[in-house]
């Protein structure tokens, strides 16, 4: 069996694999023109992600109506979404974690952990912004990952 062959089998059976649903017809129908389906799969984004792919695909030429793409991109973003973030407890996190999880710099990471130690644990995100040297809007920006 040629590798063609192959392909084309496993492509035909990955698009039959995909979740019941409306924007299935559409989904299959103008994103197989293009590509197969692991590869339209694989970012697994958010609405906004899937949105940015579908307005660049259509850039490209994908063809198909407004109405279509919208159908698309609901479809991929509910049946195919990004994963969730993992929340970052800021009263057992180590400082790397503060730093990779917040954006922080090696020094604010420092901050809070000190802070932490020498004021026992944070309640709140009002707590967390009162550490003295540590940007209060990247604190701000990332409160619905944290946890207390």
């Amino acid at each position: 069996m040629s590798s063609y062959l192959i392909l084309a089998l496993f492509a035909t059976t990955a698009w039959a694999q995909l979740p019941d649903g409306p924007g299935k017809a559409e989904t299959e129908r103008v994103c197989k023109q293009c590509h197969e389906l692991e590869r339209s799969l694989s970012p697994r984004q958010d609405r906004a992600g899937w949105q940015a792919t579908m307005d660049k695909m259509v850039a490209l030429g994908a063809k198909g109506t407004q109405q279509e793409f919208n159908l698309i991109v609901d479809y991929m973003a509910a049946n195919f979404p990004a994963p969730a973030v993992p929340r970052l407890n800021v009263n057992q996190a180590r400082a790397v974690e503060l730093e990779s999880a917040l954006t922080l710099t090696r020094t604010q990471a420092a901050a809070i952990i000190q802070y932490r130690t020498k004021n026992g644990d944070f309640k709140s995100i009002n707590d967390l912004k009162k550490v003295p040297g540590v940007d209060a809007a990247k604190l701000e920006a990332k409160k619905d990952r944290l946890t207390f």
